[in-house]
Order: structure tokens, then C-alpha cells, then sequence
């Protein structure tokens, strides 16, 4: 209870500016409890209608949060930048960046004639033939196909759907371990992450129900080739999910299929579930070029309106000159002769980690995918253990919210030849973890 900083003010607008000025000095830190809205009517003499319309101000501003029965609180400090990964230790194989093989990227082409002149693109902000390629690639996997847009990568379109949807404070449904971007996007955005634990057949059903009850306005989940687990939906578990999701209507889905074209899996999409409100976003970065910042969003009519309208505010539209480049790209037959390699060689390397570390009594989550997480006890211990056998892994602590350690293992650039040493490895450092722990 704030107890030690006196609020004042006898309108909305001037009590919300003595709590904001607490928050700025420091005398209301986050996590601080206000009082209840009528007892702080009866300090400060004012009808409870004002408290109520200060703390609903405060709320959408990203200032307080309502915890249900813990009241209403000062919120944490949002972040301001993602957590980087530390940097890549010299004369180590790197295996924590979560980046495809560059053998399996097609060279960019550039387009065959730039776009002229200073001009806007507003009116037409997509190229009818990549909207053509982009439907078809959606219908191909079951996808609706109805109402399509594009974005400048999933982060950028996730963020413009957060914004135009929720109001910070919010609740979204987050995997967990989930991708570490995305949780910090949330947090940027003054959002509260809800822990949607995973399996191999992707989010749980049972904990997405938990997290809509707990007051989710959101869910992101990936719907195979999840990051960092590996896990994808079955055929069962997407219509579980989709019936746990019918009984919340109002809540928005938003799926982020970003290896759709190498995953090596059947995608079995929630979107195709009759869902009111759904998108799905794809990306191109993991198959066709890291530096390709193009994504394709397939959505209800509703979301497709309210993502549009922020993008016409404020980029307007993604370059022509980047979606050119993108359909000849797809349009090359030599992309899609790489892009099978890649697929089958994915899979090979992925499957050759999870299998050498179970032979070996070590458990190792990867059904789809570029990377492979492994459980342990004490995360600084693996990765320390294993960058004295020469890899580099990624601690598994910026991908967690309530979730179990873990490191996560990028199989992308692992030769099938290379994957019995690495777990020969992970597993004598896990025994020298929990000998350790074993006193």
C-alpha cells in the first residue's frame, strides 16, 4: 500500500499527476499497491468516479496495472531494447544464434528495374503479383486467404496488431519458453506476459485456458518450428486449442509460422478454425535472406483494417523495390531446389541432436525446426561446461518466464557427423552439474 507517499489532487487530471510524480521520483516504485478507489475518494474528498477515471487513465497510459483481487499497481518499467545474447567467445562453434545455414540462403536478386522517382505508394501499397504468390503460399497450407497485407517482419507486424488491439496493461498469452523478442515487444509495449507453457505438440491447452481465464486479451504461438522448443501442433492438439479458444471470442490469435517453407512439418493452422478474430503472420528471413525484412499477414477482416490503418500512419507502405526483389526470388526455380535441400538437411541435423543426446540419457526437444532444447539444472554451468569443450549455446533464462532451465541448441550449421561429440559433450556436463548438485 502506498503509504509513505501522500497522493493528492481534487480532480482526475490532477490526481493522476501526483502519482505520476511519484513514480518519477521514485516514491512509488513497481509493484506498489494504490489504495482502493474509495478509500482514496474519502482522503481526498472526491466522489470514487474520479479515482476510478484517474486509475483507467493511468492504466491505458501504461502507468498502473489492475491485478483482479491485488488491486490496481504501479507498473514495472517497461523495456526499452531486446536482451542481446552476450557476444560469441573466440575459437568457439557457434550454436546459440538461432540462424539459418548461409549455404542454404538463395543470392538476392535484385530487382530488374527500381521504382521510379519520389513518388508514394500508398494507394497501391502492395505489388498485385507478390499478393497473388502470397495468397496462394497461404491457401497451399490451409490458411484463408481472403484478406491479406504485408508488414516489414513479424516483430514489426506483432507489434502494430498489439498496439491497435490492446492498451497497456493488458494480458497476452506468451509461450513459455517462448521467443525472447516477442517477450520483450510485450513488455515494450506495457503489456503483461501471461506463461503458456509448451510441449512437443506446441501450447498446452490446459495453460492457454488458465491464461484466459487469468484475463488474456491476446495469444502469439507458433504453430510448428517453435522457438526455442521445436514443438508443433498435431492435428488433435490445434483442434483442442481451437476449442478452448472458441469459448473466449473476443480475444485475438495471432500466429507466427516464420519457417513455413523449411519447418519439415504439416502445418496444422488454428486459423481454419472458424476463429472470429485470427492472423497469421510469415516471414521470409530464415529461407530466403536475413536481411530480407518482408512479412505476408493473412487475417480476419477486422484485424486487417485496424493493422492497415497504423501502417498507412506511419511507414505507409514496405518498399516496392523489397517486394520485387522478393517475387523473383520466389518465382526462381533454383530458390525452391535450395529450399528442399534445406528442408530435408534441417530436419537430418535436428534429428540427429535429439537422437544422439537420447542415447545417451539426455532429453532433447526438437520436433520441428532449427534449434533443440535441453533441460538442466543450472544454465551458467552448461554453457560454461560446454564452451570449455569448444560450443557456444544459448542460456535458456532470456527465453523463460515461469518455465524450467534449459539451453537452447541451434542444429541449423550442425554436420548429422558432428551431432554424437556434442552430445557426448552436453551429457558429461550435465553428469559434472549434477554430481555437483549431488554433493
Amino acid at each position: 500500500m502506498a503509504t509513505q507517499y501522500e497522493i493528492s489532487g481534487t480532480s482526475a487530471k490532477g490526481i493522476g499527476a501526483s502519482i505520476e510524480q511519484g513514480v518519477a521520483e521514485g516514491a512509488l516504485p513497481p509493484g506498489t499497491a494504490l489504495p482502493p478507489v474509495r478509500r482514496l475518494a474519502e482522503r481526498l474528498g472526491v466522489s470514487p468516479g474520479t479515482v476510478a477515471t484517474t486509475y483507467k487513465e493511468l492504466r491505458q497510459r501504461g502507468i498502473v496495472v489492475t491485478r483482479g483481487r491485488g488491486g490496481t499497481v504501479i507498473a514495472d518499467a517497461p523495456a526499452v531494447a531486446s536482451r542481446r545474447p552476450p557476444p560469441v567467445p573466440p575459437g568457439v562453434r557457434d550454436l546459440a544464434g538461432g540462424h539459418p545455414d548461409p549455404a542454404f540462403l538463395p543470392a538476392l536478386l535484385p530487382p530488374a528495374r527500381l521504382s521510379p522517382g519520389a513518388r508514394s505508394h500508398r494507394s497501391v501499397p502492395r505489388l498485385a503479383r507478390l499478393e497473388e504468390l502470397t495468397r496462394a503460399w497461404y491457401e497451399a497450407d490451409g490458411v484463408p486467404s481472403e484478406h491479406v497485407t504485408f508488414a516489414h517482419g513479424a516483430l514489426d507486424c506483432a507489434a502494430r496488431l498489439l498496439s491497435a488491439e490492446l492498451r497497456p496493461g493488458d494480458a497476452v498469452a506468451m509461450e513459455d519458453p517462448g521467443y525472447h523478442h516477442l517477450l520483450d515487444l510485450v513488455a515494450a509495449l506495457g503489456l503483461r506476459s501471461v506463461p503458456v507453457a509448451v510441449d512437443d505438440e506446441g501450447m498446452r491447452p490446459d495453460a492457454l485456458r488458465s491464461a484466459l481465464r487469468a484475463g488474456a486479451r491476446a495469444v502469439i504461438c507458433s504453430p510448428r518450428s517453435q522457438n526455442p522448443c521445436g514443438g508443433c501442433f498435431s492435428a488433435r492438439r490445434r483442434d483442442e486449442l481451437v476449442e478452448v479458444l472458441r469459448a473466449a471470442p473476443e480475444v485475438l490469435l495471432i500466429e507466427n509460422d516464420h519457417n513455413s517453407a523449411i519447418a519439415g512439418v504439416p502445418l496444422h493452422t488454428l486459423t481454419a478454425g472458424g476463429l472470429p478474430r485470427w492472423a497469421q503472420v510469415r516471414t521470409v528471413s530464415k529461407f530466403l535472406g536475413t536481411d530480407l525484412r518482408w512479412a505476408a499477414l493473412a487475417c480476419d477482416a477486422t484485424t486487417l483494417a485496424r493493422h492497415d490503418g497504423r501502417l498507412l500512419l506511419t511507414s505507409g507502405w514496405v518498399s516496392h523495390v523489397l517486394q520485387e526483389m522478393v517475387v523473383r526470388l520466389w518465382t526462381d526455380p533454383a530458390t525452391w531446389d535450395l529450399l528442399d535441400t534445406a528442408r530435408t538437411a534441417y530436419a537430418q541435423r535436428r534429428t540427429a541432436l535429439v537422437e544422439a543426446l537420447a542415447a545417451r540419457g539426455v532429453a532433447g526437444h526438437g520436433a520441428s525446426g532449427m534449434n533443440v532444447w535441453v533441460p538442466v539444472r543450472d544454465e551458467a554451468a552448461a554453457v560454461s561446461g560446454l564452451r570449455t569443450r569448444g560450443w557456444w549455446v544459448a542460456s535458456g533464462a532470456r527465453f523463460r518466464l515461469a518455465a524450467a532451465p534449459g539451453v537452447r541448441v541451434t542444429t541449423a550449421a550442425l554436420p548429422v557427423a558432428d551431432a554424437p561429440r556434442l552430445a557426448e559433450d552436453l551429457a558429461a556436463v550435465l553428469g559434472e552439474s549434477q554430481a555437483t548438485y549431488g554433493g
